[in-house]
């Protein structure tokens, strides 16, 4: 049974969050609190598996909450948020102070996209309450994007110039980007290509985020735009972006892959069978296969390949289905991976 507090300042959605959380019989509610100081006090008596938390609160708001609760008594938090505005900007911090994951707040019964909210909130619940969490992450995450990346050696690298990055990347992604990309120099060469499975209206915010705690500069793209160096690129909710060989970026609605759109292997396979060997491709943390066969196509033309440890993965599912296929050349944590790409870039 995984035990949940509910913290809103909303008594309907409080009851609204209840009502949805509990249908699931794996779930159960042992309170509901309506803002961060109230939230703190629980957990000196209780401690729950799960907390979903709200953003904008009086007395002390969803980030504050986190930062504390991380700080002090660290419990897997998933921020229930609008997707729009301030509530954005927040959601981005309090990720920075160690929640793990966000979803948006669920839409009413009779809306049509009620039971997949439902579902995309139950199955998020569960997933972070498998993982670890320890104290004083908000420190730590300040540490990692202070601190340079560590020298390392790193065996069998081929000398070649390569052209282009594609990364994939889903549950606790967010966190995991930054902390790579916080490292990469402000003249880093080689323009880097991301799909991130986010909800819907969270992508321009991410990329914001993104864009105050690193160095590079970053773009959703539209259809046709020119790959430039010194980018980041994302594909934009709901459309597939590939790559085509005049180093144009497409944006297709073509059918879903794995369930998705955008989908990491829609990327990784065109990318693989244009750039070919001069391509590195990287799969982080999340859930489910997609790009895991796509990774092993990188690896098979002659790319780098790249998958994120276990260690410090939220969810293991894409790292792990790329290992298991035997995709991945090099396995390591984020501030390794950011060392490898500065080595590989200085070929360029």
């Amino acid at each position: 049974m995984i035990k949940v507090l509910i913290v809103d300042d909303s008594e309907v959605e409080l009851e609204f969050l209840d009502f949805m959380l509990s249908s699931d019989s794996d779930i159960k509610i042992i309170g509901k609190v309506k803002d961060g100081t109230e939230a703190i006090d629980f957990l000196v008596h209780t401690k729950p598996d799960v907390i979903t938390m709200d953003i904008h609160m009086p007395k002390m708001d969803g980030y504050e909450a986190t930062k504390i609760i991380m700080e002090t008594n660290p419990v897997p938090i998933v921020i229930v948020s609008a997707s729009s505005g301030t509530e954005v900007d927040k959601t981005y911090e309090a990720i920075s102070a160690g929640a793990l994951a966000f979803v948006e707040k669920p839409v009413g019964f009779d809306h049509p996209n009620f039971e997949k909210v439902k579902i995309q909130l139950i199955q998020t619940i569960k997933l972070m309450s498998e993982v670890k969490v320890v104290k004083r992450r908000f420190k730590l995450m300040e540490e990692l994007k202070s601190s340079k990346p560590v020298t390392n050696h790193f065996g069998g690298l081929v000398p070649k110039e390569y052209s282009m990055i594609v990364i994939g990347v889903s549950t606790g992604g967010p966190a995991v980007l930054q902390s790579i990309l916080s490292k990469l120099p402000e003249n880093f060469s080689i323009p880097i290509i991301i799909v991130q499975h986010i909800t819907t209206g969270f992508l321009p915010g991410l990329t914001e985020w993104l864009s105050t705690s690193t160095p590079l500069k970053y773009k959703i793209p539209q259809n046709n735009d020119v790959i430039e160096q010194g980018f980041v690129y994302f594909a934009p909710d709901d459309f597939h972006l590939g790559i085509a060989r005049d180093n144009r970026i497409i944006l297709s609605k073509q059918e879903m892959e794995n369930g998705l759109r955008p989908s990491v292997s829609y990327l990784f396979r065109t990318a693989a069978n244009i750039i070919r060997e001069n391509l590195i491709g990287i799969i982080l943390t999340g859930m489910g296969k997609d790009g895991a066969a796509e990774l092993k196509l990188i690896r098979d033309n002659g790319g780098l390949t790249i998958a994120q440890d276990k260690d410090t993965s939220i969810v293991f599912g894409m790292p792990q289905e790329a290992i298991k296929l035997n995709a991945a050349q090099y396995i390591l944590p984020p501030e390794r991976i950011a060392s490898l790409l500065i080595k590989l870039a200085s070929k360029n």
